[in-house]
């Protein structure tokens, strides 16, 4: 088997390639490596790799697989985790100049579950600072750029997960999502990414605002989400918002096509903007839905925008980020992310008490709905990828990055699972993703509708950076 082949396998594959002896997890972990040799100085999406540490977990994995003794289906398999999370061994920068680059001694449980599971740990993948941001770049490392334009960002903030999924440059990526930033990058990428419902994928140390924040996968397909979920998807006590009740096999349903689901389509939600291009992909993609065997209804879910509600927990997450520091560190923030705790500094204690009450309804008016459909099918982003280093495109008028992506956050306020499905290309050949959302603890639904649409409408990846496209 040549390294091309082996360097664009999915877990499952592998797997596959493992029992039999045709290839092993060394082979697999070199070959990864070798892809972020390639790729990584055009796309900057790894910013820690240790080829050591993956070269030793590879070759103790092999041995496991020739014992006939893995610890797991994903032993073997090349992961990488986001630069928020820590990972024995590695730095955790955040991507902030205020973070030192001392190595951490301790797994979060992600890093740890994985490990645990004989997956063979790359790296860590690039976020802008604190997540702060739904675009990757920060002072620290630089920007991630887009691999199907790398005059393009490719979202965040798990931006460095989703480049690396679009090149597997390895297999298994861990995002992290507070406002959209598994889902966002995904639909920039051309990637799937699932955010599971909240508490159920545990992390710790808390996030930055840990009742918005979900821990989730970046893949290339569902069923490599599903190992990966069927993994770090478990209870960890660490975490004092985790929650149980996560299935045995969070792919039990995967097979069982779309037949019985009642799917509501919001084209905007009722008060979005939305490019034609994306409009007319995620409209497209809707009529697929219903052609596999879904009821597909145009509805809209019946609320207003939440932007407001989601600003004054977000932007005063960042004012504590902010008052924790002295002066001289806080001149190393991101401008925008000061900005943002600047803003928050005028607000009272009743309207953050008062936005607790929105959020309360608006996830009740959701999970309500939640009654009569399934799932809310929207598109996953308003816009198609724009100018790296930018958090708004340029001439949009536009002021925070919450105005171009309406659609992701209010489902981090109801806690409920969501996804982006790569579904197409605009006419200038860069990638569009809708999005499905359910009913909280749902996850096994959501899963299912999407690895139906995906297997009946496979995506395509760009085998290096800056491939010519087509629309």
């Amino acid at each position: 088997m040549s390294e091309s082949d082996l360097g664009m396998m999915d877990a499952q594959s592998l797997q596959a390639l493992f029992r039999s002896r045709e290839a092993s997890p060394l082979d697999a972990t070199r070959v990864a490596l070798e892809r972020i040799d390639r790729f990584n100085d055009t796309v900057n999406a790894y910013v820690h790799v240790d080829h050591e540490g993956a070269e030793s977990a590879a070759k103790a994995s092999a041995r496991r697989w020739g014992q006939g003794n893995p610890l797991s289906p994903i032993d073997g398999v090349p992961v990488s985790l986001k630069d928020l999370t820590e990972v024995a061994g590695m730095p955790c920068r955040e991507g902030s100049l205020t973070r030192p680059d001392t190595l951490c001694e301790h797994d979060a449980p992600p890093a740890r579950m994985l490990r645990q599971a004989g997956a063979v740990i790359l790296g860590k993948t690039n976020t802008p600072e604190f997540g702060w941001k739904a675009v990757t770049d920060n002072r620290v490392f630089g920007a991630t750029t887009n691999p199907w334009d790398t005059r393009l960002t490719p979202g965040g903030s798990s931006g460095g997960a989703a480049v690396a999924a679009a090149l597997n440059m390895g297999v298994l990526h861990q995002g992290g999502d507070s406002g959209g930033s598994i889902r966002i990058p995904a639909a920039f990428t051309g990637v799937f990414g699932f955010k599971p419902s909240f508490g159920w994928t545990p992390q710790w140390p808390p996030a930055k605002e840990p009742t918005l924040s979900h821990l989730g996968p970046l893949t290339r397909n569902v069923r490599d989400a599903v190992s990966m979920l069927n993994v770090m998807g478990r209870y960890d006590y660490r975490d004092p918002y985790a929650t149980r009740g996560q299935p045995d096999d969070w792919g039990q349903d995967v097979c069982r096509g779309l037949q019985g689901l009642r799917i509501a389509y919001s084209p905007d939600l009722g008060y979005a903007q939305v490019d034609r291009h994306v409009a007319d992909r995620v409209a497209e993609a809707a009529r697929k839905l219903q052609a596999l065997g879904a009821e597909v209804v145009e509805i809209h879910p019946g609320f207003e925008s939440p932007l407001d509600i989601f600003k004054k927990l977000w932007f005063t997450a960042s004012l504590e980020q902010w008052s924790q520091l002295d002066d001289r560190l806080r001149d190393m923030l991101d401008p925008g992310l000061v900005a943002d705790a600047r803003e928050a500094e005028c607000w009272r204690a009743v309207d953050l008490f008062r936005a607790l009450g929105e959020r309360a309804r608006l996830t009740e008016r959701l999970e309500h709905f939640n009654q009569e459909y399934h799932l809310l099918m929207t598109p996953t982003v308003s816009i198609p990828p724009f100018e790296v280093n930018r958090e708004v495109p340029s001439g949009s008028g536009m002021k925070h990055w919450e105005e171009w992506a309406p659609f992701s956050y209010p489902f981090n306020l109801s806690q409920q699972p969501a996804a982006s499905v790569p579904c197409g290309f605009t006419d200038a050949g860069l990638p569009v993703g809708f999005q499905l959302a359910g009913g909280k603890y749902d996850d096994v639904r959501v899963l299912r509708a999407c690895h139906a649409f995906m297997e009946a409408y496979p995506p395509r990846f760009p085998a290096m950076p800056d491939e010519p496209r087509q629309a």
